[in-house]
């Protein structure tokens, strides 16, 4: 990063949150009602950008989908009155010292000038993103071969059509839930990690699950048969990135839990390995699996949501510890004792 293009923003703020999913959205609000002003930095263009693509919700009080509840939460951040949105920037460091907190925002697109935003406190909840094939131990392919992750599918595009799933993530059950008459077949090839994740979808009819140990993706080659049994794969790709997969059929080896080598041939194929966390640089401590879990941050930077632990993932969650981060602030502000835990660490 070119420091030289970031410039110090004077804004009047007792608390700058990281994140405008539903962990930093909570955050603000909880902040605003209790008299503090906050500065909300997010790369994307509108707040909640996942829940856009969430179709159906049953672990939420009072919502059904994902985008009501996104536009539902967006509104209240707008009412809250005492929060300044900066949209487009990607925080890419937490600066934490005695006090004060730093947070540098860079531009997502290519023009503009970083921003260096300072505040007392800060809350972080930066969130995950999706795992990638070469993340993970258990998947090999050639180089190029690009798989887009489950939540791009078009349901109208898999038809009547098999789509080899690249692990049992959550995404996948939302899908089947979504559209619970698309006659689709999707062969789940998941590691024996997935084994609790897998229990959501397994007694659907339309999922096949393959538990491996290893996977290696085929490139496809030009002339090659369609998928037997199956109407041909139509011209129009699924997605821009998965053209290739479009057109020709997706061919996987894979080394079963139980030592057989079976050859998983579809039409479709996607990513839906999970996901890691998305820290920016700086003060943060992360665990030995890259999380950050609160007990372990300086006195003024608290984390919240999904970027807290790798289980506990949940929108209800989120937004819990999105408030009460926020709360953890406003009382480190006046010198009331908290004990910070962590409160998504499993229980003895």
């Amino acid at each position: 990063m070119d420091t030289s293009a970031v410039h110090t923003t004077a804004v009047e703020a007792d608390l700058i949150v990281v994140g405008g999913g539903p962990a930093g959205c909570a955050a603000v609000v909880m902040a605003a009602g209790l008299g503090m002003r906050s500065v909300l930095v997010d790369p994307g263009e509108a707040l909640c950008r996942t829940l856009e693509r969430i179709p159906v919700l049953g672990n939420v009080l009072g919502f059904s989908t994902g985008p009501a509840l996104a536009a539902a939460i967006t509104a209240d951040v707008a009412r809250s009155g005492l929060c300044r949105v900066e949209l487009g920037r990607r925080a890419v460091r937490i600066g934490a010292y005695e006090d004060r907190v730093e947070v540098t925002a860079v531009p997502t697109e290519a023009s503009g000038s970083g921003l260096l935003l300072t505040a007392p406190y800060a809350v972080v909840a930066t969130g995950v993103g999706p795992l990638r094939p070469e993340d993970v131990g258990w998947i090999d392919g050639p180089e190029g071969l690009a798989l887009p992750p489950l939540w791009e599918a078009d349901p109208a595009a898999l038809t009547g059509r098999t789509a080899l799933v690249l692990g049992a993530d959550r995404p996948l059950g939302t899908l089947l839930r979504a559209h619970p008459g698309l006659e689709s077949r999707f062969v789940v090839a998941c590691p024996p990690g997935d084994a609790y994740k897998a229990e959501e979808i397994a007694q659907d009819p339309r999922v096949e699950l393959v538990p491996v140990r290893h996977l290696t993706l085929v490139p496809p080659s030009p002339g090659e048969p369609p998928v037997p049994g199956e109407p041909p794969v139509p011209e129009a790709p699924l997605t821009a990135e998965a053209q290739l997969m479009a057109e020709l059929p997706l061919t996987a080896e894979v080394l079963t839990v139980e030592g057989d080598r079976r050859t998983l041939t579809c039409h479709r194929g996607f990513r839906n390995l999970g996901s890691g966390p998305t820290p920016p640089g700086g003060n943060l401590s992360a665990d030995a699996s890259g999380y950050c879990p609160p007990s372990h941050q300086h006195p003024r930077v608290f984390t919240a949501g999904d970027l807290r632990s790798a289980r506990f993932q949940r929108i209800a969650t989120a937004m819990g510890s999105g408030s009460e981060a926020a709360l953890g602030a406003y009382y480190a502000s006046r010198d009331l004792p908290t004990e910070v835990t962590d409160d998504v660490s499993p229980r003895a």
